[in-house]
C-alpha cells in the first residue's frame, strides 16, 4: 500500500485493499472511513488535476454502496464516471492513483479491462441504469444471483435514454437499483429528519410485509384492488417526492441524506433485501468537506493541480486565448449584429463557452440540459421558424445526436451552425471524449457542409463564413488554444469552398486540414514540399487537389480524424473519379482508440508528431522510388 503523505495518517485506508476488507469493518467506522477517502482525494487530485468536485460528492455513497453490496460479484454501474475516483480509492487502485490521466496510467473514467469493479465502461452521460438492466436480464438467463446497482446524477437523468431505460425496467420483473445521486437540481424536498425517519420506514422489512400482506388480503374482496392502490399512493404521495418513478414501476425510497454513512448503509440494506425494481433517492452537496469546492463546484469540476491547503491552483506561462474563447467573442459579437443568433448547448455552458453569451442575451440562450438529441431537433424547430441557432456542442457529443443531425437537419437542408469543440485529441480525457470522427460521420450527409480552420483567426472567420450561409454547417476545432494567430474583431468572412496554397514546393504536396498546418509547414521545411491550407473539407476545393495532383509527384493528406472516411477519403474519392492516378498517403489517426496521454504524447502515438510525419512521408517516397517510379515536377 502507498505511503501516507506526510500529516496526512490514512489508519483506516491502509488497511483496504479491497472492498472485501472494508466489509470487515464495524459499521461505526465507516464515516472516518469516507473521511480519509476524502483526505487522500484532495491531496491526491491536487498533484494530478482530474475531476474533483463530483466525487467528493459521493464520498459516502460510495462507502456505503461498497460495504453494503458485494462488489465486484454484484454489479456496479456508475454513470458518466465523473465521480468515481472513490471508486478507485476503495477498489484497489490507490497506489495508483497518482498516476491518473497520464499516459499508461489510471483513466479518469471507468474502464473494464482496467479492474473487476468496473463493471461498465463510462465517459458519456445517462447510460448506467440501460447497462444495469441489460446485467440483469444475462443474470436471470443464466440463472445468477446477484445484485445491480446503478448510480446516475440528477443531470444525467435528464436525457432521454434514461428515462427510455427507467421505463423498460420498470416493466420487468427483475432486480434492479437505480441510486438517484441528486446534487443540484431543486426535485427532492428538504432533506433532515422526517425525511429520513420516513426512508427507514418506507424500505424496511416490516413496512413492505405489511404493505404487500394488505395488498394481498384486501385485493381478494370485490372493489378493493383498486381502492388499495388508491390508498398507497396518496399516503406515500403525502410524504414522498417519488409519484413518477412508482408510476414507472420502481418502489421509490427517499430523499434521504447522502452523506449520512448510517443511514445510507441502513436503508441500502433495507433495500437489498427487497425484490424488483427500486429507486433511491439521495442528497449530496457537490466538493462536500472541501471548502473551495463546496463554494465553487462548477470552477472545482475539472481542476488543474492546486495548492490543497488554499484551494489556488497552477498557472503556466502567460494567458493565450483557446479556440473556445475564440468562439465565445464571436458568438456574442455575431449576435449584437443578427437578432435572430440563438444558442444552443446540451448542458455545456462553460465547456463550449457560453457563459458570456448567457449573461448579455439570456432570452436568446437555451442550455437543454444533458438530451443531445432534443438540442439537434430544438434547434432545427427553431429554424424552420426564422431563428438562426448555433448548436455548441463537443464532437464526442454530436455522436449521441447523429440520427438528428442528418433526418431532422440536413434532410431537411435547415440553416443552423454547428460549432464542434474538442475536435481531435483531447488529452487527459483519453479515448471517451475524443473527436476524432465527426469529419467522417458528417462528410456522408447530404447538404453539410464542413470547415476546418488551422488557427484561431480562421477559427473566427469559419464561425461568421458557416453562420452566413444559408444551409447547415459545422465549424471543427480543437480543445485548447493553436498557433496563438489572433483573430480579428469584425465578422469577416471567407470565400466559400476555397483553399489556400500557403508554400510553394516540389514534388510533394501536403494538404493539411484544420489545426496541423503549423506541423505540415514545419515538415514541408525539411522535405522542400508545398503545401495547402484546405480550410474545407466539403465541399472540397476539386480545381485545387487537382491542380496539385497535376505538378507534384505525391500528395499527402493530413488532418486529426481517422482515416477511415475522412477527409483524405475526400481527396482520394475526388482523384478516382477524375481519373487521376496519382500517388496518395492519407496521414490521420489510426483505426484504434487512443488512451488518456497529453496531447502532444497522443498525436505521437497517432504518428503525426513533427518527426513522425516526415518519417512517414520519406517511408512513401522511397516506396515510389522503389517502384520506379519518375518523378514529376
Amino acid at each position: 500500500m502507498p505511503h501516507s503523505l506526510p500529516g496526512e495518517p490514512y489508519e483506516l485506508l491502509d488497511q483496504i485493499a479491497s472492498p472485501a476488507d472494508m466489509r470487515a469493518f464495524a459499521p461505526g467506522q465507516l464515516q472516518a472511513v469516507a473521511a480519509e477517502v476524502r483526505r487522500f482525494l484532495v491531496n491526491t487530485v491536487s498533484q494530478t488535476g482530474g475531476h474533483l468536485a463530483a466525487g467528493l460528492g459521493v464520498v459516502e455513497l460510495t462507502v456505503a454502496l461498497h460495504y453494503v453490496f458485494n462488489t465486484p460479484d454484484d454489479r456496479l454501474v456508475w454513470d458518466v464516471g465523473h465521480q468515481a475516483y472513490p471508486h478507485k480509492i476503495l477498489t484497489g487502485r490507490r497506489e495508483r492513483l497518482v498516476t491518473l490521466r497520464k499516459k499508461d496510467g489510471l483513466s479518469g473514467f471507468l474502464k473494464r479491462d482496467e479492474s473487476e469493479y468496473d463493471a461498465f465502461g463510462a465517459g458519456h452521460s445517462s447510460t448506467s441504469i440501460s447497462a444495469a438492466l441489460g446485467m440483469a436480464v444475462a443474470a436471470k438467463a443464466r440463472g445468477m444471483q446477484r445484485e445491480h446497482i446503478a448510480v446516475i446524477g440528477d443531470g444525467a437523468l435528464s436525457a432521454g435514454m434514461a428515462f427510455e431505460a427507467l421505463n423498460h425496467a420498470g416493466a420487468l420483473d427483475l432486480d434492479l437499483l437505480v441510486v438517484l445521486n441528486d446534487n443540484d437540481m431543486s426535485i427532492s424536498a428538504p432533506v433532515g429528519a422526517i425525511s429520513n425517519y420516513l426512508a427507514r420506514v418506507l424500505s424496511s422489512g416490516f413496512y413492505n410485509r405489511v404493505r404487500e400482506g394488505g395488498k394481498f388480503v384486501l385485493s381478494g374482496l370485490p372493489g378493493m384492488k383498486d381502492l388499495v392502490h388508491s390508498i398507497e399512493e396518496h399516503m406515500k404521495g403525502m410524504v414522498t417526492p417519488g409519484t413518477l418513478f412508482e408510476e414507472l414501476g420502481f418502489n421509490y425510497i427517499g430523499p434521504i441524506d447522502g452523506h449520512d454513512v448510517p443511514l445510507l448503509v441502513s436503508t441500502l440494506r433495507n433495500m437489498k433485501a427487497m425484490r424488483g425494481p427500486r429507486f433511491l433517492h439521495v442528497v449530496t452537496r457537490k466538493g462536500r468537506g472541501y471548502t473551495p469546492a463546496e463554494d465553487d463546484p462548477c470552477v472545482y469540476h475539472g481542476v488543474s493541480p492546486f495548492n490543497p491547503s488554499t484551494g489556488k491552483m497552477e498557472t503556466k506561462g502567460a494567458a493565450v486565448r483557446t479556440f473556445t474563447q475564440v468562439f465565445s467573442d464571436w458568438v456574442c459579437d455575431a449576435a449584437e449584429h443578427d437578432e435572430r443568433l440563438v444558442a444552443v448547448t446540451p448542458a455545456m455552458c462553460e465547456g463550449s463557452g457560453l457563459v458570456e453569451f448567457a449573461k448579455r442575451f439570456p432570452q436568446r440562450y437555451f442550455d437543454v440540459g444533458i438530451a443531445e438529441q432534443h438540442a439537434v431537433t430544438l434547434a432545427a424547430g427553431m429554424a424552420c421558424d426564422g431563428l438562426k441557432p448555433v448548436v455548441a456542442i463537443y464532437s464526442t457529443f454530436l455522436q449521441r445526436a447523429y440520427d438528428q443531425l442528418l433526418h431532422d437537419v440536413a434532410l431537411q437542408n435547415l440553416d443552423v451552425t454547428f460549432a464542434v469543440d474538442r475536435a481531435g485529441q483531447v488529452g487527459a480525457d483519453g479515448a471517451t471524449h475524443a473527436g476524432s470522427f465527426d469529419l467522417s460521420y458528417a462528410r456522408c450527409i447530404p447538404n453539410m457542409a464542413i470547415l476546418a480552420p488551422a488557427d484561431e483567426a480562421e477559427c473566427r472567420l469559419m464561425l461568421q463564413t458557416a453562420y452566413v450561409h444559408e444551409g447547415p454547417a459545422l465549424v471543427r476545432y480543437p480543445r485548447g488554444a493553436g498557433c496563438g494567430a489572433q483573430p480579428g474583431g469584425g465578422l469577416d468572412t471567407l470565400v466559400w469552398g476555397r483553399a489556400v496554397q500557403v508554400r510553394d514546393g516540389s514534388g510533394i504536396a501536403i494538404l493539411a486540414f484544420g489545426t496541423l498546418l503549423p506541423t505540415a509547414l514545419e515538415v514541408a521545411e525539411r522535405l522542400a514540399a508545398s503545401v495547402v491550407n484546405m480550410r474545407f473539407v466539403k465541399p472540397l476545393d476539386r480545381d485545387t487537389v487537382l491542380r496539385m495532383a497535376d505538378t507534384h509527384r505525391l500528395l499527402v493528406t493530413l488532418e486529426e480524424n481517422v482515416v477511415q472516411g475522412g477527409a483524405g477519403s475526400a481527396v482520394n474519392e475526388l482523384l478516382l473519379a477524375s481519373g487521376r492516378t496519382a500517388h496518395v498517403v492519407n496521414l490521420g489517426l489510426p483505426d484504434a482508440f487512443i488512451e488518456q496521454a497529453t496531447q502532444a504524447e497522443q498525436l505521437e502515438m497517432a504518428g503525426l508528431s513533427l518527426d513522425r510525419i516526415e518519417q512517414r512521408i520519406r517511408d512513401a517516397l522511397a516506396a515510389l522510388d522503389g517502384n520506379g517510379q519518375a518523378a514529376r515536377a
